[in-house]
């Protein structure tokens, strides 16, 4: 019944039937500007990622011409640059067919370059990384797919996406089965570092290596198990990365609603020191505050559920808005701010409405940006979180939304707000 009124309602977008843009403008803020066309199903992915470049004037996207349903191995996914100075003009740079609703292709701008980008894609029977030049024009492919790219630009961090796909179906990609698949702790796939120059990449910790490692004094070794959400401190010299497993396996579409456990895990850039950051089981979404502090949705041992700044490799930790942002969403600091500003959203409330802010947390204050419809069309795997992410100087608040009946791309100018 949820296809035929998403595909309905697409249609009758498409005919030009009347649709009622359904959002709620915050304080003192103009209408969101609206980057894509709406001729195709467009966004960007994921919040801990550069989407803008350098300077300010260019956006990636991607697009494909359908929604609704779970991508195909057939189905590619076109990347694009969006000049924000020229009428937002879109111009084609290749295309994927290693993506998700999600997390798209882990498309970005590579750290401190204002010409080259990077995403995933299958090449035959393997998963690759393309580095594109957007004046020349040149690609070169990296023989392994990435996750998330170190700060300095000199390394990227991967995982095997056929083993998510396997074992949390939407977040890695349709195509190449997972070899491992009837192997509950694998110990030839897990954490690898990639060389973005080279291509150069070694396993730094395996799957099989974190199985054997008790939970809270728990063997855990018998379940199914895999990594998830990768990143890199802001100095590049640790990384972090949550470590998740299941008791069994299930059919896709019930996987896909079940729950798991979840530790998160921080570690060398080398692979040496180890430390378990959150052992509560209910690490959710995070960023690196900076090279020691890890800001972090959980819900700590004998602590309530929020969000907390962490101190890696130590036990100290403290709450952060626990006023106002109560609810679990994609938190990120605002840049140029001294971290005082946080950019966050929520899930869908009880009528579909999802809630865009900014938190300041000297004063403890929240500032609405706006609240965006999620049309109940858009759910489950294709679901359109608004996953917002600053362009680099923190002056732009970046979103993917429905709110217009298809998903899009838009921005809104905060820099009145946190004074960047």
């Amino acid at each position: 019944m949820h296809r035929r009124r998403f595909i309905r309602n697409s249609i009758g977008m498409g005919m030009g039937l009347a649709f009622t843009p359904t959002w709620v403008q915050g304080q003192g803020l103009p209408a969101p500007t609206r980057i894509t066309d709406m001729a195709a199903a467009c966004w960007f992915g994921y919040y801990d990622k550069f989407q803008v470049d350098p300077t300010g004037r260019y956006a990636l996207g991607c697009r494909v011409g359908f929604e609704g349903r779970s991508p195909s191995p057939s189905d590619e996914l076109e990347i694009g640059i969006i000049d924000l100075e020229d009428k937002n003009t879109w111009r084609k740079l290749g295309n994927s067919k290693a993506w998700g609703w999600q997390q798209s292709c882990m498309l970005q701008w590579i750290p401190g370059s204002a010409t080259e980008v990077i995403w995933n894609d299958r090449e035959g029977e393997n998963h690759v990384s393309r580095i594109a030049n957007i004046v020349t024009g040149g690609q070169r492919v990296l023989p392994m797919p990435v996750y998330a790219l170190a700060p300095n630009g000199k390394f990227a961090i991967g995982t095997a996406f056929n083993r998510i796909q396997n074992l949390r179906p939407g977040y890695g990609y349709v195509g190449l089965p997972d070899p491992y698949q009837s192997t509950k702790a694998p110990r030839e796939i897990g954490l690898t570092k990639i060389d973005l120059q080279s291509g150069h990449h070694e396993l730094l910790i395996s799957i099989a290596e974190m199985a054997q490692l008790p939970h809270l004094g728990e063997d855990v070794s018998n379940n199914w198990h895999w990594f998830n959400h990768l990143l890199v401190s802001p100095d590049s010299k640790r990384l972090l990365f949550l470590h998740r497993w299941r008791p069994e396996l299930l059919e896709p579409q019930v996987m896909a609603r079940t729950g798991f456990v979840t530790r998160m895990i921080t570690l060398d850039s080398d692979g040496k020191n180890l430390f378990v950051a959150d052992p509560s089981g209910y690490s959710s979404h995070f960023v690196w505050k900076d090279p020691k502090h890890i800001f972090a949705w959980t819900k700590p041992i004998g602590r309530d559920a929020g969000f907390w700044l962490l101190e890696d490799q130590s036990d100290n930790m403290h709450p952060v808005g626990e006023e106002t942002m109560t609810s679990n969403g994609h938190n990120t600091y605002v840049p140029n701010t001294n971290d005082e500003w946080v950019l966050n959203d929520t899930y869908p409330n009880k009528d579909r409405d999802i809630t865009l802010y900014l938190y300041h947390i000297p004063t403890k204050r929240q500032v609405i940006l706006g609240k965006f419809h999620s049309p109940e069309p858009f759910f489950g795997e294709w679901r359109c979180d608004l996953h917002p992410r600053c362009d680099q100087a923190g002056q732009r608040v970046f979103f993917d939304s429905t709110h217009e009946g298809t998903r899009q791309m838009y921005y809104l100018d905060i820099r009145h707000l946190v004074g960047t």
